[in-house]
């Protein structure tokens, strides 16, 4: 199978058995998204419920441990691909994305390469094969890598690891340009933790990946882990409040950005207060994806309990993912879901030639000076197409005969309430499907209170619907 790049979505082929219930697979898919977990070795080879969650559940797919460089060359040139190849398998023959994790780490090294036998010439050489072998090995069936993973220390400097320690901080170009002439299909990616807020290790990642690229470093994108957990009191304040802005912010420098590792541990035991606290952040993460036109992928670092890396790890901690130890729904794989499959939004209407507001306060839709009572719903109600409402949702902006555009209440029939949200230079238009004509500000006005109207779509300004999900 060849391999299906991130960020262009194939046609998804999923079990006759599961087209009845919408799993996450099915209801990411109708986002243009990547929904993905972590593979155990174990569970793939021995537990038949895991591997059916698994192919029923996701469409992305990511190697836990098996393509670490400790487990597939722990001798050197003796390579044992046997694990990774089945990760690799299992995907192909269930019509899922395979995300390689990881080629350079400070960490899951064999011991030949970190016990300092080989000179900084031999370990560059090493790793440069390491590359190179791996890659070329899976080029056209694992279509993103992982490059470098966790380079960055807590203050956003360069970590002082192997590679900085031996190789120089130009370790980090040369593994991005040996990947690409590997394989330049594979989309390739620097991926790190405890960045997904405004911290210095954020800042650093940033300026890292500016100047990178600046150099021609082919990075085509940024992973953010996501590790989240929720402290002993859930009425304290959930994480992730900031993921969406760091999102949109990486995805500024031209890159795509994805969430690679998420999972939200609980101080043990549980309870129903922290079960239902973690099913948000599950759900603000999906909402912080979706709402970034440029976030392609989330990952759950394990989809069940049964398989987790935090009760050893994290000693006191754990229940931090979708599936409890029987592979039952928690409340966050519900919580998750709903948040994939909502796909209503409330946003502003920005006039890009006036920077006024579209309002529905009055009887007739007009443009008026932007602020909260101009917040619309936008109610979807087939692919691309909206009812556009006040904030109650009572009032709908509805197009009538003669070009006008009031507002009645909703629902009404046909389709005199019904928008194409259809994308159009650097905003929006807003098409009527009773009229096929966009909705704009009558002559161009720019003042607060000029009605609109429907009008030959062709060559009209656009609207920025500045809140509006990347992939409605």
């Amino acid at each position: 199978m060849s391999a299906v790049l991130l960020g262009v979505m194939a046609t998804a082929v999923v079990p006759a058995s599961a087209a009845a219930e919408e799993t996450l697979r099915t209801v990411a898919a109708a986002r243009n998204l990547r929904v993905g977990a972590a593979v155990n070795d174990r569970a793939l080879e021995t537990d038949n419920g895991y591997r059916d969650k698994l192919k029923y559940e996701f469409n992305s797919v990511t190697p836990e441990n098996a393509m670490k460089w400790g487990n597939v060359e722990p001798e050197p040139g003796v390579h044992t691909w046997a694990k990774a190849d089945a990760v690799v398998s299992f995907a192909q023959e269930n019509n899922q994305m395979v995300r390689g994790h990881t080629l350079v780490w400070h960490g899951g090294l064999p011991t030949w390469v970190s016990d300092g036998s080989l000179s900084d010439q031999e370990l560059r050489a090493a790793l440069q094969r390491h590359v190179e072998t791996t890659v070329k090995r899976y080029a056209g069936r694992v279509a993103v890598w992982d490059v470098v993973n966790e380079v960055l220390a807590e203050d956003g400097t360069l970590r002082q690891s192997i590679w900085l320690r031996r190789l120089g901080p130009g370790y980090i170009a040369d593994a991005f340009r040996w990947a690409r002439a590997a394989d330049p299909s594979a989309k390739l990616y620097i991926n790190d933790y405890n960045a997904e807020w405004n911290n210095p290790k954020r800042a650093g990642l940033y300026n890292l990946v500016r100047d990178l690229r600046a150099q021609g470093v082919p990075i085509d994108g940024v992973g953010f882990q996501t590790h989240a957990m929720i402290k002993e009191s859930a009425s304290e304040p959930l994480p992730l409040t900031q993921l969406r802005s760091t999102l949109q912010l990486f995805a500024g420098l031209g890159v795509d950005v994805a969430v690679t590792e998420l999972d939200v541990r609980l101080k043990l035991p549980v309870d129903e207060s922290r079960l239902a606290a973690q099913g948000e952040v599950y759900r603000r993460a999906a909402e912080a994806c979706l709402a970034v036109a440029r976030c392609v992928s989330l990952t759950m670092w394990s989809l069940t309990d049964r398989y987790s890396w935090v009760p050893s790890s994290v000693p006191g901690w754990g229940a931090a993912h979708p599936l409890d130890e029987n592979l039952a729904k928690k409340p966050a794989y519900l919580r998750l879901r709903s948040g994939l499959k909502d796909r209503d939004f409330t946003s502003n209407a920005v006039a890009s030639h006036s920077g006024r507001c579209l309002s529905l306060s009055g009887t007739q839709a007009v443009q008026a000076v932007c602020g909260k009572d101009q917040r619309l719903l936008f109610h979807r109600v087939a692919t691309k197409t909206y009812q556009i409402t006040d904030p109650t949702g009572y009032w709908c902006l509805t197009a009538g005969s003669q070009n006008t555009l009031t507002r009645t209440p909703c629902p009404a029939s046909g389709d005199d309430q019904r928008f194409e949200v259809r994308p159009s230079g650097d905003g929006q238009q807003l098409v009527s499907l009773r009229s096929s004509r966009c909705v704009v500000v009558r002559d161009r006005s720019t003042a607060a209170g000029a009605v609109l109207e429907q009008a030959p779509c062709s060559g009209t300004p656009v609207w920025e619907l500045t809140d509006m999900p990347g992939h409605p």
